[in-house]
């Protein structure tokens, strides 16, 4: 092939390159201006009115906290006694102990002095087997009620939660986050503030809990990670929740609660059947079909977003478990997205089928496999000497930049409206962290995501993968 063919093609591959970067960039900054607006009236509207008077009420709406625990027999007792320290008079504690091998369930037993109960079960029963129910005849501890089944994975053990639980609403948490007293007081407000919708779900902002002082279940002193891998999570969880996840919120459009906080509709999450066994992103799953369902018998609905720190939790601080992390989120992205291909550019559902689908399949599951089959692309147009130098310098210049100023945006934004870090210190290395992020951590993520979807595409089985937890760190 003579030259001239080259120059067409890398013309062409220019072309492309310049307007993916345009539309990338005007697509952030969008979303940088939505979240800022919705941030600005969120404030706003929660300045005045006091519903802690209404909350303390037994009239209050009814919640359960379900709580899957799998061999967190370390940590299991603290974690419940922060859970059952909320503000809020009409809620139960939900834990499932999902065939733990360790002493969790013991341990439960042994510190709110439980006793199996007797209760009638669905014959029908679509979960793994109940192996007992327990609660305690101590008063103080009449919030708590201890599942105990056979093993089933996170999703049989929160949907055996929605179908034990006789309440309004359902809170599906990780047994290991940390939620502050007054979590429930805003996850309510937000379901009944709007009237003329019904809000089918509640979700909120993810901090990061490494490092941080707490002390018998509370949260005494905020501290930033020690570990480098926890700081760029801090970092991404900052631009993921307060700028992408509060922008997705302002035009209605998010489609993905964390598994780590989100509040439902019972009724609505068990009219879709509650969470998919059967996909190990069934947190992103359940809004799909919450929201299909809501959109397919065209009844008013919404989903809200919380950006007050309200649910704190600890990241993986070693490499193998980040990847394994970020392997599994990429196979759930995939199955989600596949299982409701339907929506992609469906104007039937409006926004979520015209904007939101295509952006999470554009951005979340396409772009990753770009970037890695991009660096190969590049190394052989150095190796046959058609790489355009002039281009290739200004483009990555270009992008590196944006990217570093949109997370100073973020992590600046995250000071002014919630000053969770008030030490100079720690926001000069969070912008550190910004700078050399995209050349240290984001490729460790670009990695697991082509692994996940390798994994996925061809079939290869994996599971949930583990998480090792240090546990947090208690005031000396």
């Amino acid at each position: 092939m003579d030259s001239g063919f080259f120059n067409i093609i890398l013309e062409y591959i220019n072309i492309v390159f310049f307007l993916f970067t345009v539309i990338l960039f005007s697509f952030f900054t969008a979303m940088g201006y939505l979240s800022t607006r919705n941030t600005i009236h969120y404030k706003n509207k929660n300045s005045f009115g006091d519903m802690s008077k209404l909350m303390a009420s037994p009239l209050a709406p009814s919640i359960t906290i379900i709580a899957p625990a799998y061999n967190e027999g370390m940590t299991i007792v603290e974690n419940i006694r922060s859970l059952m320290s909320l503000k809020y008079v009409n809620y139960e504690v939900m834990v499932v102990n999902d065939g733990s091998k360790d002493d969790t369930l013991q341990k439960m037993i042994d510190a709110y002095d439980l006793v199996k109960i007797d209760q009638e079960i669905d014959p029908n029963w679509k979960s793994k087997p109940i192996r007992g129910i327990y609660k305690s005849p101590q008063r103080a501890f009449s919030k708590l009620t201890v599942i105990d089944k056979e093993n089933g994975g996170k999703s049989d053990a929160l949907n055996t939660g929605m179908a034990l639980s006789k309440n309004k609403y359902v809170g599906c948490i990780d047994v290991d986050c940390l939620l502050l007293p007054d979590a429930l007081l805003h996850v309510v407000k937000s379901f009944y503030q709007r009237s003329e919708k019904r809000v089918i779900a509640v979700g909120g902002v993810i901090r990061v809990a490494n490092s941080c002082v707490i002390q018998g279940g509370q949260l005494e002193e905020i501290k930033l990670p020690t570990n480098w891998l926890a700081r760029f999570q801090l970092l991404e969880y900052t631009r993921s929740f307060i700028l992408g996840r509060m922008a997705w919120g302002r035009i209605d459009s998010l489609l993905i609660i964390s598994g780590a906080f989100g509040f439902f509709d019972r009724e609505i999450a068990l009219a879709v059947d509650g969470y998919d066994t059967n996909t190990v992103g069934e947190d992103m799953e359940i809004v799909f079909k919450m929201r299909k369902y809501m959109h397919e018998r065209k009844i008013p609905y919404t989903v809200e977003y919380i950006p007050d720190p309200l649910c704190w939790t600890e990241v993986p601080e070693d490499l193998k478990i980040l990847v394994n992390q970020r392997d599994r989120w990429a196979r759930g992205n995939l199955e989600t997205l596949f299982k409701h291909k339907e929506m992609f550019f469906n104007p039937k559902f409006g926004k979520l089928g015209m904007l939101s689908y295509p952006y999470w399949f554009f951005y979340e599951w396409l772009a990753p496999m770009l970037e890695f089959f991009g660096m190969f692309t590049i190394i052989l147009f150095y190796y046959l000497g058609i790489l355009n130098w002039d281009f290739f310098i200004a483009i990555t210049t270009t992008v590196y930049v944006f990217s570093i100023m949109f997370s100073f945006y973020a992590i600046l934004w995250d000071v002014y409206a919630y000053n969770e870090y008030k030490r100079t210190k720690d926001i000069l290395i969070l912008m550190f962290c910004a700078i050399i992020e995209p050349i240290t951590f984001h490729p460790i993520v670009v990695w697991a995501a082509i692994r996940g979807n390798y994994k996925k595409l061809f079939k290869i089985k994996s599971g949930w993968g583990s998480q090792v937890r240090k546990g947090f760190a208690k005031a000396s």
